[in-house]
């Protein structure tokens, strides 16, 4: 499953380099923007969860498809990142053989706009919280797509984290409007372990409850 070969790899702060707009549009979508603080993916309930490590869990992964694009030679890939252990690990890179570059993206506001970034650095997983790559945050780039990538395709993906492991994913192709659900107010691409624990209320109005208890008086 994971590749236990170890290298040593040091991490500093962050590097980023802008990218082109035409990379930026893509990880944009359609409009749509991301919701960060999202519960962390349940390996014992999620068909696509897959364990790096034993402290690392990825679920949800999923590629953009690149069928009717303006651009079909670049795609991107999007998932949640979790690990429960009790230190840092860092997503330093990924590959696939379908795309000839792929590198670690984080969107942000730049001088007011929005821009995107190569994550020279990788992206960090902090000990006890999750990261969620999806559109409009962090995600994982794939440019000189090599061939389409429909929606109900396939793509394997191999991730590679600063502790020498790596974990190869079979992830689905989907259209981007599949995901629009998941989308919501722009968040940090950040979660705790249970920060959703109180959202039974949620889309409830102080009209819905009024309405409530007059049927139940009535």
């Amino acid at each position: 499953m994971s590749s236990t070969t170890r290298t040593t790899r040091t991490t500093s702060p962050r590097a980023r380099r802008l990218v082109p707009a035409a990379a930026l549009a893509l990880a944009l979508g359609a409009g749509l923007v991301a919701c960060g603080d999202e519960e962390p993916a349940d390996a014992s309930s999620s068909s696509t969860a897959a364990e790096a490590s034993a402290e690392i869990t990825v679920g949800d992964p999923w590629v953009r498809a690149t069928t009717g694009a303006e651009d079909t030679t670049m795609s991107a890939a999007f998932m949640t990142i979790d690990n429960a252990g009790d230190a840092d690990v860092t997503l330093t890179g990924a590959s696939t053989d379908v795309a000839g570059t792929v590198e670690i993206h984080e969107m942000s506001m730049v001088d007011g706009a929005m821009a995107m970034s190569v994550m020279d650095d990788g992206l960090v997983i902090e000990a006890g919280r999750g990261k969620v790559l999806e559109p409009n945050g962090y995600h994982v780039m794939l440019m000189d797509v090599q061939r389409e990538l429909a929606a109900g395709d396939e793509v394997d993906l191999t991730l590679e984290f600063s502790d020498g492991t790596t974990e190869t994913l079979t992830v689905p192709v989907k259209e981007f409007t599949e995901e629009e659900g998941h989308y919501h107010e722009p968040g940090t691409g950040e979660h705790d372990h249970g920060d959703d624990e109180d959202h039974g209320d949620e889309g409830h109005s102080d009209d819905e409850h009024s309405e409530d208890e007059e049927h139940s008086h009535s």
